[in-house]
């Protein structure tokens, strides 16, 4: 002690040095961090059924809630569908991907994306850059389809629906003629 005052600070005080290696630590942290948890959908989210499979839907990039902002159908397949037993999940599972695989390429020439979640919340981007939240939980069944155009009310269809009455709902909701999966003529001079 000098002059009667306090006890002079020891040399080698941690607190000084370990203000930089927390910067650099959350430094790291927040580098690694993901890009949130919700994604607006691309191209690349295009629906693989192949890869949609109903067996673990628990650990699949699937689970982060999309953003749509387009025309588009999402086929969905909850958590709660791993409760059925193996049969009917199979079943049902093999239905929803026949009958979607026979309506796609109506949806695709209409402009409309079709992409696959297992999300309980899917969201709609409104035009004041606002998001309106859809819950899919709690329905009669935890698999089906979500209608969705931007600007409308979505529609919700739960369970297995046949190609037909699908394309039905679709050309109900989209607003889309009878001939529209016919191929264009060609012109020829």
């Amino acid at each position: 002690m000098r002059g009667g005052g306090r006890a002079v600070a020891h040399r080698s005080n941690i607190f000084h040095a370990m203000k930089y290696v927390m910067l650099l630590g959350l430094g790291w942290v927040s580098a690694c961090q993901g890009r949130g948890g919700m994604r607006t959908a691309h191209p690349a989210d295009s629906v693989d059924l192949a890869g949609f499979v109903p067996r673990d839907s628990s650990d699949s990039a699937l689970l982060v809630p999309q953003v749509i902002a387009e025309p588009s159908v999402v086929l969905f397949w909850l958590r709660a569908a791993d409760t059925l037993g193996a049969d009917d999940r199979a079943q049902a599972f093999d239905d929803l991907k026949d009958y979607t695989e026979q309506v796609a390429a109506a949806l695709q020439a209409n402009g409309i994306r079709l992409l696959a979640t297992h999300a309980d919340t899917v969201y709609v981007a409104l035009p004041n850059r606002e998001l309106r939240p859809i819950l899919l939980s709690g329905l009669d069944y935890p698999f089906g389809y979500l209608f969705i155009d931007p600007g409308g009310p979505e529609r919700i269809l739960t369970g297995v629906y046949a190609s037909d009455d699908l394309m039905d709902e679709l050309r109900a909701y989209f607003d889309i003629s009878d001939d529209s999966t016919a191929v264009r003529p060609r012109i020829t001079t």
